[in-house]
This record gives structure tokens, sequence and C-alpha cells, in this order.
């Protein structure tokens, strides 16, 4: 059990990593101060252009998807694996290093997803897509998805733990879009635009 705790708090400080921060510093903007000021994959996007908005994505998606990989390969029980990828979500959406504010959690989520269910993961990308491509709204995309998730995890894995942690992941980053939610509403949300 040692090595799970150990690696439980370790996926909370990868996931804590704010690679979209560091990676627009590096270009010499503070992204917190920028576009939304959100800093995550999408903001920096908008912000730094599609490269460095796809580093974003990428590095985001892999603070969720190597701790979950890591605790496979060593072959820990599904809470634990539940519980790893849960931290690292956490440490994006609540980072330690900027006051416990962060992103949404949208492409960490995705690596904790691909991580414990990939043929939902890839179910849900179909709705990603389609809804962007219908309404050229992201927030409304990642919204879409994550509503859908726990329900493809469900059917697809039944496994009750990973559906437990599936739907807690997913209920956060709807939260998180709360504001977005609201724009949407007021028909002031931004449209995403290749």
């Amino acid at each position: 059990m040692k090595t799970e705790i150990i690696l439980t708090i370790a996926a909370y400080f990868i996931g804590s990593i704010p690679t979209g921060l560091l990676l627009a510093k590096a270009a010499g903007v503070d992204i917190r101060s920028s576009g939304s000021g959100n800093i995550g994959a999408t903001n920096v996007y908008r912000t730094l252009g599609r490269g460095v908005g796809v580093l974003t994505l990428v590095g985001d998606c892999l603070k969720g998807l190597v701790p979950v990989l890591i605790a496979r390969y060593y072959g820990m029980a599904e809470l634990w694996i539940a519980a790893i990828g849960l931290a690292a979500f956490l440490g994006h959406v609540y980072n330690v290093f900027l006051g416990f504010k962060g992103g949404k959690g949208v492409a960490t989520a995705l690596g904790v997803f691909l991580g414990v269910s990939p043929l939902s993961v890839g179910a849900v990308l179909v709705i990603f897509v389609a809804v962007v491509w219908r309404w050229r709204y992201i927030s409304l995309g990642s919204i879409a998805a994550a509503a859908a998730m726990p329900g493809f995890v469900a059917v697809t894995d039944h496994r009750p733990v990973i559906v437990i942690m599936t739907v807690i992941v997913s209920a956060f980053v709807i939260w998180k879009h709360k504001e977005n939610i609201n724009r949407l509403r007021e028909g002031t949300e931004n449209k995403f635009k290749a």
C-alpha cells in the first residue's frame, strides 16, 4: 500500500504541473492575463497559436495518462487506479503551485480516461468533434463529452469504482465550465476558429 499512496501523492503533483502557463511564459506571455485567463489548451491556442496550444493539450493529457498507466503497469487495484487518476485531475484543477487555482481539467481528464477506458474515449471524441463542428464551441463540446463519458464507461467497462471516478471527474469538468455555460446562454461565448 505504501507504493499506492506515494503514487497517488505524486499523481497530484504531476497534475499540478502548469503546462500552459510554463509554455506561455517561455514565449514571454503570462497566459493568466491573456484571453480568458485560463491556463488550458484552448486559451493558449487562441493566444499563442496552434503549435503551443497543441503542446499544452498533449502535456495536460499526459499528466492524467502517465500516472494511470504506471498504476496499471504495477497491477494496482482498481480503487487505487481510480484514486490516482482523480488525484492527477485534481492537481490540474486545484493546482498547489498556483494557489489551488487551475484549469478546467478537460485535457487531463482525457488522459485519465484514456488510461482507464480508451474505448469510451473513442466514442466520446466523436461526440466532442460533432458538437464542435456543428456549433463551433469548444466549451460546449467539452461539456457534452463530459456528460456522456460516465454512461459510456458504465456500458463498456462494468467496473463500479472506475464509473464512480468518471462521474466525479465529469461533474468537476462541467462545474468548471459554469461561466462558459452562462456565456453560451447569453450568446457571448467565443466560437472556435481553426
